[in-house]
């Protein structure tokens, strides 16, 4: 028999709002709890691939009803959370190796009670690759259940969620660099870096920002060097294993995305005017002056892009901004 303790700590990774955060209709919610929705929708919407990046899936539960309603939340999230994941044909997947690994193991369980209040939502985040063994291509129906007692508690109904529909595609093809090539949305063509010099290299960047084309902002950003430019995420990088930096990649170029981290780099300029390009033979610098829209005035900041070039390709690895002011 496992044994159950509670643990008071803070949540991370915890979104609470006041407003249904699934944009999909929801079913009615077994158990008695009828006031109860759970809703689920992709955190990050984009083209998946098999063995590829995390599958973030944002898990809301909102209190629709008059009383206050509350439920047990596990610190390991295999023991208040479940995905059924299955093709078109109905037939389920396996569980991740990861998720059968977590549940056989014999371990306390340390949870905390969460209290949601009426007309309010509780929200949190989990990789769908966590939980369903996701090593083929196709199409697949994703629901979320919630087990409010934890998972598998004796007579206990799970709480279910809505339906999403999820399109695998093939594993993609490395590059001569060893990097998978990325797909243009637009086109549907394999997005290959070129040789471009360090302005050119720049201008694309901001030019696919403009366009909110965000397979082109990544191209030519080096994640692997700019994530070390904080202290503590540069630490736990050279502890990592090459699983773990993979994921660590994958929720930095998330953070970039959502501006949780170097926001400035993430946001869409209104114009931009390429100042001054000086490079040598493996370093460069482009200083540009970019111009954005904040209510009724245009703030105006000079950026400092650092570029470093392997195999002929440049890619960023740094910069700097300076505030200039309003126009």
């Amino acid at each position: 028999m496992k044994q159950i303790s509670l643990l008071c700590i803070p949540l991370a990774g915890m979104l609470l709002t006041g407003t249904l955060a699934a944009t999909e209709a929801q079913p009615p919610v077994p158990g008695g709890a009828s006031s109860v929705s759970v809703g689920i929708r992709y955190y990050d919407k984009r083209i998946y691939y098999v063995e590829d990046a995390p599958i973030f899936v944002l898990v809301t539960l909102t209190n629709r009803g008059p009383a206050t309603y509350r439920f047990k939340l596990a610190d390991e999230r295999a023991w208040s959370v479940d995905f059924d994941v299955r093709t078109v044909s109905n037939r389920v997947l396996e569980p991740a190796e990861l998720l059968v690994r977590k549940r056989t193991e014999s371990r306390q369980i340390f949870f905390r009670e969460v209290v949601v209040e009426s007309g309010e939502s509780f929200s949190f985040v989990e990789d769908l690759r966590d939980y369903a063994a996701l090593n083929q291509s196709g199409a697949f129906v994703v629901q979320a259940r919630i087990y409010p007692e934890l998972y598998r508690s004796p007579g206990v109904q799970p709480l279910e969620s809505n339906r999403l529909s999820l399109n695998l595609r093939p594993p993609l093809l490395p590059g001569p660099d060893g990097i998978p090539l990325e797909m243009d949305q637009e086109t549907n063509a394999i997005l290959v870096r070129e040789k471009l010099p360090p302005d050119e290299t720049i201008r694309y960047i901001l030019t696919a920002r403009q366009k909110e084309q965000w397979e082109k902002f990544f191209l030519y950003l080096d994640l692997d060097v700019m994530i070390s430019r904080d202290g503590s995420r540069q630490r736990q990088w050279l502890a990592e294993s090459e699983e773990g930096r993979r994921r660590m990649l994958a929720r930095y170029r998330q953070d970039l995305q959502s501006s949780v981290v170097d926001g400035d780099i993430a946001t869409i300029p209104m114009t931009f005017e390429i100042e001054r390009t000086t490079y040598g033979a493996e370093e460069g610098t482009v200083v540009v002056l970019e111009k954005f829209k904040t209510g009724d005035y245009i703030e105006r900041k000079r950026y400092t892009y650092y570029l470093h070039r392997k195999d002929d390709i440049w890619t960023v690895i740094d910069y700097s901004v300076v505030n200039l002011g309003t126009e």
